[in-house]
């Protein structure tokens, strides 16, 4: 397992490693690191050599950007921060290429880019949904992997914090779009951190969870848990941890008592507030909304 230096992830408003339905995110193989809403430049997440950009095919959405691009850079663990946790041997031994994603490339093979560097121009192709901020999504694989193939990628770790925000499930609508409504809670205040720590939604258990909850079927753990451990929200039962995986328990989410597709968890070091995701709702700034979880036997889950 990668460890990923707070030097990378700080250079970023937001990261998650489940909140995705895609099979490279499986087990936290993949990271989706975010950046304010009105940045459209991308920034390197790692310094190395660009090995090699290509053009890739994605799903054809109304909203998104016609085409979907790979950008493979050789990657320079050390100038990256890079180190592999656990026994070194089970690690790669003939270096690392980074996969980067949701990236209009503004590099070529054979430059050389380091932390923070301008790689081009994001974009949300047809592989986000229409609630998904702008983000890079980044993997690792070793130099001798397949680097087209959408799996393979090693599993990550953030080498930060992220503390646990205890939340009652209530909060006032502060954005809305057509897909979503964001809430005023919980606040980062609430945690008594300082600047630019990370936060997260905890579980009642303190665990703070990342993933879509419940609608991606399966989400994960951002804090320190064992195995086989039962995790609760607002008193009622969302899931197992399987290491810090956890498939979600058969549940609904609801708002002021109507069902919605869920709520999309990640770690913030900016402003926190609960994203509902909600399409066709009628919420408006200013509405009081109260979040509950109700057991189902037909959950919603969305590919």
């Amino acid at each position: 397992m990668l460890r990923l230096p707070r030097s990378m992830l700080s250079r970023f408003e937001r990261f998650s490693l489940y909140n995705s339905p895609y099979p490279a995110h499986d087990s936290g193989c993949a990271i989706d690191l975010y950046v304010a809403d009105d940045d459209p430049v991308a920034r390197s997440p790692v310094a190395g050599v660009v090995r090699e950009t290509r053009t890739v095919r994605a799903p054809d959405k109304p909203y998104a950007h016609d085409a979907e691009y790979l950008i493979l850079v050789d990657v320079d663990a050390d100038a990256t921060g890079l180190d592999w946790l656990g026994d070194a041997a089970d690690g790669p031994h003939e270096g690392l290429v980074a996969r980067i994603l949701h990236v209009d490339p503004g590099v070529h093979a054979g430059d050389e880019v380091a932390l923070g560097d301008s790689i081009g121009r994001l974009v949300r192709s047809g592989f986000f949904a229409p609630w998904v901020a702008n983000h890079v999504h980044l993997g690792f694989r070793p130099a001798d992997a397949n680097h087209h193939r959408a799996q393979g990628s090693l599993p990550v770790s953030p080498d930060v914090t992220v503390s646990p925000l205890d939340w009652d499930g209530t909060g006032t609508v502060v954005e809305t779009a057509e897909t979503f409504v964001v809430l005023d809670a919980p606040a980062r205040a609430d945690a008594g951190v300082g600047p630019d720590e990370f936060v997260g939604l905890a579980s009642d258990e303190g665990v703070v969870l990342d993933g879509g909850l419940a609608h991606y079927g399966f989400g994960g753990t951002l804090s320190p848990v064992g195995d086989e451990q039962s995790l609760s929200l607002f008193g009622e039962p969302v899931g197992r941890t399987a290491g810090r995986d956890v498939p979600w328990a058969g549940f609904d989410v609801l708002a002021d008592g109507e069902k919605v597709n869920g709520l999309s968890l990640f770690a913030s070091r900016v402003d926190f507030g609960t994203k509902i995701v909600c399409p066709g709702h009628d919420f408006a700034v200013g509405d009081e909304v109260s979040v509950a979880i109700r057991p189902s036997d037909d959950p919603l889950r969305l590919d």
